[in-house]
């Protein structure tokens, strides 16, 4: 789960969201899913563990040189 979160967090850092928006964004998760998340008190399905990774590759970041 530790790495799961600190690639939420990376991907969130560099795409300029929150990490709750991120999840929001990929999965519709509820707004407190996050802080659940990091507290311990759940944790997601792989099935939507799959479905961020492959939003957030289908939604990589843009290059800062990108026009």
């Amino acid at each position: 789960m530790d790495q799961l979160i600190s690639e939420i967090e990376a991907y969130a850092g560099v795409v300029d969201r929150t990490p709750q928006a991120v999840l929001r964004a990929a999965i519709g998760a509820g707004w407190s899913e996050w802080e659940s998340w990091k507290a311990g008190r759940s944790s997601p399905t792989m099935a939507r563990v799959d479905r961020l990774r492959a939003y957030m590759a289908a939604h990589p970041p843009k290059r800062k040189d990108a026009a």
